[in-house]
């Protein structure tokens, strides 16, 4: 038991570092923290507009792509600053632009009156 516990403390160590390390897993790490905070300033966001009014269905659709598009730009941004391969940094930035130009227009939405029957 004694002699399996330091190469176990060590890889423990050595796996808690941030330096070095596999340059696509570290792009991956970013883009999975990003994603996080994302989808927690979402889920906070909706929380808190769901105290102060009643949400339909269509503001927490716009809510939640806003959300799901947010996160795709962060993770799109750190392939476009990561990699090397021109049809990855084509499709990030084709995601970037799109999902951008996608944000803009549903923040500008606003929830229309119910047609009355």
């Amino acid at each position: 038991m004694i002699r399996t516990a330091p190469p176990i403390a060590l890889l423990l160590v050595l796996g808690a570092c941030d330096g070095g390390g596999d340059p696509v897993q570290q792009a991956l790490r970013e883009a999975s923290a990003a994603n996080q905070a994302a989808a927690t300033r979402t889920t906070a966001e909706m929380q808190a507009a769901a105290q102060t009014a009643d949400q339909t269905a269509d503001q927490a659709y716009v809510a939640k792509m806003i959300a799901d598009h947010e996160s795709a730009v962060a993770t799109a941004r750190v392939a476009l600053r990561d990699s090397r391969d021109p049809e990855i940094r084509r499709m990030a930035q084709m995601v970037i632009d799109t999902r951008t130009r996608e944000i803009a227009e549903m923040k500008t939405w606003s929830p229309t009156a119910p047609k009355a029957n």
